[in-house]
């Protein structure tokens, strides 16, 4: 049984609802990544989502772009996000982790050493924004291997023929994009326009499903878990580290953003 399968099944037993909080590896430190996920967890994360940083992150929005540069002028690359991980695991053996990120380090890498080393490290699931669940059958099967989740993405552009495809395939699980664009704490979030698409997705999919994009408050945080298992939370977050000044000072960043999200899905 998964990490993933574990954290799930205990959510579902409480009734409570994922709380899935995504930062940059080596923002606003590199030594500040591992006592942040620490801090998250302690905060109410259910899962983490670790940002690997790449030069183009074209899904992402300003606040994530941002951090992502300073992440790899720092020296950020993905050996030092695989050490990230495998010392977050000497404290936290059940917390999944999610590598998100883009396809090119990890063809550079080599798919299957990538998957190896990944997997050794402690990673439960990676998501590719870039990679086509079209063409993603080869990159699956490496991963399945090594026990890795290939995370997918479905937006409200996805076509019903797609989306029936990734609620078969759905690993982990399923992460909505809540509305057409790049990543961001934004007023485009409709947390009504999405009900009726989430219902729908969760009716179908093989993995809890989880919203994201454009979730930035307690509030909205809330208004998103009702039709969905989950949300993410990450450019609101992202904006609140990018400049602590010492490890400590991001882990209570961090620790003092969530909080309130946690209070808010449980109190729903």
């Amino acid at each position: 049984m998964s990490r993933f399968d574990q954290r799930f099944a205990a959510l579902r037993a409480s009734g409570r609802k994922a709380l899935i909080p995504f930062i940059t590896a080596g923002d606003p430190s590199l030594e500040a990544t591992v006592p942040v996920m620490h801090a998250l967890v302690e905060a109410g994360a259910d899962v983490i989502e670790l940002g690997v940083p790449f030069s183009d992150p074209m899904a992402d929005g300003p606040a994530i772009q941002r951090s992502s540069e300073r992440a790899l002028a720092r020296g950020a690359g993905l050996r030092y996000v695989l050490q990230v991980v495998a010392e977050f695991r000497q404290r936290d053996a059940a917390t999944p982790v999610v590598l998100m990120g883009y396809l090119n380090p990890v063809e550079i890498h080599g798919s299957e050493r990538f998957a190896a080393a990944a997997a050794a490290a402690g990673v439960d699931g990676v998501l590719l924004v870039d990679l086509p669940p079209e063409e993603s059958a080869e990159t699956r099967e490496i991963f399945n291997r090594h026990g890795l989740a290939l995370i997918a993405l479905a937006a409200p552009t996805t076509s019903n023929e797609r989306l029936a495809m990734l609620c078969d395939t759905a690993q982990g699980y399923l992460y909505y994009v809540s509305f057409a664009g790049v990543t961001g704490a934004s007023d485009r979030l409709d947390p009504a326009a999405a009900s009726e698409r989430l219902r729908a997705i969760r009716a179908q999919a093989q993995a809890p499903v989880a919203a994201g994009f454009g979730i930035k408050d307690a509030a909205s945080a809330r208004a998103m878990s009702v039709d969905a298992d989950g949300v993410v939370v990450g450019s609101a977050l992202v904006t609140t580290l990018a400049d602590a000044s010492v490890p400590a000072d991001a882990a209570a960043r961090a620790s003092g953003f969530l909080a309130p999200l946690r209070q808010a899905l449980d109190a729903a």
